[in-house]
């Protein structure tokens, strides 16, 4: 690094960063020759992965162009010498704009073809995020037909800026039209704007990181080291019994046909069959034979997040896999919360789906940078029916694209498939599903039939409901038994109803603290112990904990089959598990979830069955998709589709409509939590997030310590002063706020409840 005595003495070297030391009298300068340089060769890596190097190298090169403008050189010093360190984010007040200027060029440049615009967005949204193509955008680059070329001009003044503005055109043909330009690579365009993006944005943060804060060791194993890994754990894992007979079988399968092309696949299996570890497997294989970079397996529910990265951290190793939910995002953009944004950089990667798909159809830097490490990787939606229908449409599309034009294999994982191939919905509401998806399991029907471990019990009036204090009574007559509701305050209410010592769990509970109560549940049940546990669905899909009794509210059919997935898992009763399906007093939420209840109750009113099948289940979601409104709420063809042929795209505009969870927003909350096992609380990590600021490395382990909540919620929390805004995280402020066993408290119900009132 070049040092430079900046404060009284003003450099004359063109500078794209400065960081300024404690003593303010003098910083290092990061050349802006430099950041340019080093973007595009990280940039190029990256897109070598789909074969358009030359692209990325390029807007490496030039998208930081405007920073040799005379007035952001000015800016940058601001005269006294000092240093405001958030001044390179693109919008921030006064800051003169250097995204233009290299937007400008690349028409000039491309002799303003439309693929011009591609690159525009890139360049011009490289801070403040993909824009729409829209009037005020085109302005700044075009007046009456011209050009608007003014600081374009005096950044061509500048004699170091000519190396850049020399760059070679890139000659590759675009991804997406390596086989041909047709409407079907046409309507993928937008993708791979995202992915140069990608690209762009990741090289731009990590050489932006490597000045502020020092190149990262980062010691990943290649994936033939943790297949071999895998294999080892795998031979040592307790094999004897017959149904781990049965799992072997299905991990043999899975081994078998990961030697198939890459593609989409299935993995139908029921609960209890080990398809977590199965499927690692086919990923693992499949990865080696087909030259796949990652695998990221992408989950519905947090506590199926932590659970499933404790088993792989297990085999693999605790720095191999990432484990990163979608409920850490920040509020406000700034320098330090933007650097340590996650970019998928490890060999296993662990999320939600809402942090997969929310990223896929973002906007903004901070989650778009990703998006490049999902090229050629190996991508596992685990309980595939929870894909949500109102974005079924862009979802389909954007899978189909990363398959076809980005190496991607996308293995769908359920007990209870939904129906996604062919013809999705009923008229005039129909949309095109996935074509050649390959089974993984010979006869998933057989199988199920293989996996019978549970009788249902099912109301005998469909539409009788009971009341919780009758919920209640049943419950306290066993000895150990699990009650999944269908919302968070029917999880409370029955709870209030029942002895001490019933256990409570909901996603008002920080991670950690679910963890801790569900290894908890595990040991009591292993000693027989008397357990009464009411949770609401965050259990029943994925969590390994077996129930001799489950009680389940009246719902969707997948549901009713994944809760009874928690019944006699191991198969150890000899009569087999009990799940009674009861009439809750209230009903689902209304919209999707009252839809899946109705669904539900037309398949038991109308099949007659006591088995439940993957054919069974096939038929409950053809039900279900046929009495939906919406596959595409947030109009995808007429954002990203419609006008794909003039490049014009509503990059901003959608992802602001593509809110996968229910409320308009959600904030979530690092909140105070002191672990039971280790005594350990997690007020020096919150510390840290204070100062120095937030890290990669902290944020990862924050996650453990978060509650979502929906923003009625959070009003009234804030309003009462009892949560801060830290470097654009917020953050618990008081003492009440979160009761251990209870979770955070929201309303004013809830304070009663937690203070002990009643």
């Amino acid at each position: 690094m070049n040092q430079e005595e900046i404060t009284n003495k003003p450099s004359n070297k063109v500078v794209a960063h400065v960081k300024q030391f404690d003593n303010d009298s003098w910083a290092e300068l990061h050349l802006l020759s430099d950041h340019l340089n080093g973007t595009a060769i990280k940039a190029g890596s990256f897109a070598k992965e789909f074969h358009n190097e030359d692209w990325a190298e390029f807007i490496g090169l030039i998208h930081d162009l405007g920073k040799y403008h005379p007035d952001w050189q000015k800016y940058i010093r601001k005269e006294t010498g000092y240093y405001d360190e958030d001044a390179h984010i693109e919008g921030y007040s006064g800051r003169p704009n250097h995204s233009t200027a290299g937007a400008v060029y690349v028409f000039e440049r491309l002799n303003k073809s439309p693929m011009a615009k591609a690159l525009a967005y890139t360049i011009g949204g490289h801070h403040s995020g993909l824009p729409d193509w829209d009037p005020q955008l085109a302005q700044r680059i075009y007046n009456d037909g011209k050009l608007i070329i003014d600081d374009l001009e005096k950044v061509r003044n500048i004699e170091e800026s000519k190396q850049f503005l020399n760059t070679n055109i890139p000659s590759t043909t675009p991804q997406i039209y390596k086989d041909g330009v047709n409407h079907e690579s046409t309507s993928q365009l937008h993708l791979w704007i995202r992915i140069l993006f990608s690209c762009l944005v990741d090289a731009d943060f990590l050489d932006t990181e490597e000045y502020m804060i020092g190149k990262r060791e980062v010691k990943y194993k290649i994936l033939e080291e943790l297949k071999l890994l895998f294999d080892n754990y795998m031979t040592n894992k307790n094999s004897s019994g017959e149904i781990n007979k049965k799992r072997n079988d299905i991990l043999n399968q899975c081994r078998e046909k990961a030697k198939l092309n890459s593609g989409f696949f299935s993995l139908t299996v029921p609960t209890g069959g080990g398809k977590t570890l199965s499927s690692m497997a086919f990923a693992l294989n499949h990865s080696l034979l087909h030259n796949k970079k990652r695998i990221i397996v992408a989950i519905p529910y947090t506590s199926i997040i932590e659970q499933t990265a404790e088993i792989f951290k297990s085999v693999f190793g605790e720095d191999q896999v990432v484990e990163h939910h979608s409920n850490l995002d920040h509020e406000k953009e700034n320098h330090k919360n933007r650097l340590a944004s996650e970019n998928w950089d490890a060999p296993i990667i662990v999320t939600t789906n809402v942090q997969l798909f929310e990223s896929l159809f973002g906007n903004k830097t901070s989650v778009c940078r990703k998006l490049h490490n999902i090229v050629n990787s190996v991508i596992i939606l685990d309980e595939a029916q929870m894909i949500p229908t109102q974005y079924l449409k862009p979802i389909m599309s954007m899978l189909k694209g990363l398959v076809k034009h980005f190496g991607a294999t996308v293995l769908l994982m359920s007990a209870t498939q939904p129906a996604l191939k062919g013809k999705i919905g009923s008229e005039p509401n129909v949309i095109e599903g996935l074509n050649n998806v390959k089974e993984i399991i010979d006869d998933p029907d057989a199988l199920s039939k293989n996996f019978k471990r549970v009788e249902y019990i099912l109301p005998k009036e469909i539409n009788k409901s009971e009341s919780w204090d009758e919920i209640a009574e049943k419950l306290q007559q066993h000895n150990q038994v699990l009650c999944i509701v269908n919302k968070r305050d029917d999880c409370r209410h029955l709870h209030k109803l029942m002895p001490e010592g019933t256990i409570h769990l909901s996603g008002y509970m920080c991670g950690e603290e679910r963890s801790e109560i569900i290894t908890d549940i595990k040991i009591k049940l292993f000693n027989n112990e008397p357990l009464r546990v009411i949770s609401t669905q965050l259990v029943e899909a994925g969590v390994d904990i077996d129930f001799p009794v489950v009680y389940r509210a009246l719902t969707g059919l997948d549901s009713i089959a994944q809760a009874a997935g928690r019944c006699n898992r191991e198969n150890k009763l000899k009569e087999g598990g009990k799940v009674f399906v009861f009439v809750p007093p209230t009903s689902s939420p209304q919209g999707f979830l009252r839809k899946c209840e109705d669904a539900g109750k037309f398949i038991l009113r109308n099949f007659n069955e006591t088995e439940f099948t993957p054919s069974l289940y096939a038929e409950y979601f053809k039900y279900l998709y046929s009495n939906l409104n919406s596959f595409d709420e947030a109009d995808f063809h007429n954002h990203l589709v419609r006008d794909a042929k003039d490049f014009d795209f509503q990059f901003r505009t959608f992802a602001e409509k593509f809110n996968m969870i229910d409320d308009k927003k959600q904030f979530s909350i690092i909140v105070w939590y002191g672990s039971k096992k280790s005594g350990k609380s997690n007020q020096q990590l919150i510390k840290q997030l204070k100062h120095p600021g937030p890290s990669k490395c902290l944020l990862r382990k924050l996650q453990r310590y978060i509650v979502n909540i929906p923003i009625y919620c959070f009003n009234i929390i804030n309003e009462a002063g009892y949560v801060e805004n830290i470097h654009g995280y917020w953050i618990q402020k008081d003492e009440n706020l979160y009761k251990p066993g209870f979770g955070i408290l929201c309303n004013e119900s809830d304070w009663i409840i937690g203070n002990g009132v009643v």
